[in-house]
């Protein structure tokens, strides 16, 4: 009677899961949209690439009605954190 190998399956899922927890914690860049600044609708990011456009940036947060809410339009303000991260925004 064949033995099944579930251990070493577990120990892969286990490994991926952590390698997944470390890429997505410390050093990466918070969402970023593209709203008009005056009334924080979205935008297509055109407007925002190039210094004729219309649009800023807009960090964190989500939409909400179509418009961009509970973020930033200052990177530096939204906090990314994570595990094993340190942080050094302020607040």
């Amino acid at each position: 009677m064949a033995r099944r190998r579930l251990r070493s399956s577990t120990v892969v899922l286990g490994g991926m899961g952590v390698l997944a927890a470390t890429i997505t914690s410390c050093g990466s860049e918070p969402d970023k949209r593209c709203v008009d600044p005056v009334t924080q609708e979205k935008l297509p990011s055109y407007e925002c690439d190039d210094s004729t456009g219309s649009g800023r940036y807009y960090y964190g947060g989500s939409y909400s009605s179509g418009k961009a809410e509970g973020g930033s339009f200052d990177k530096t303000a939204v906090d990314r954190g994570g595990f094993g991260c340190s942080g050094s925004g302020g607040g």
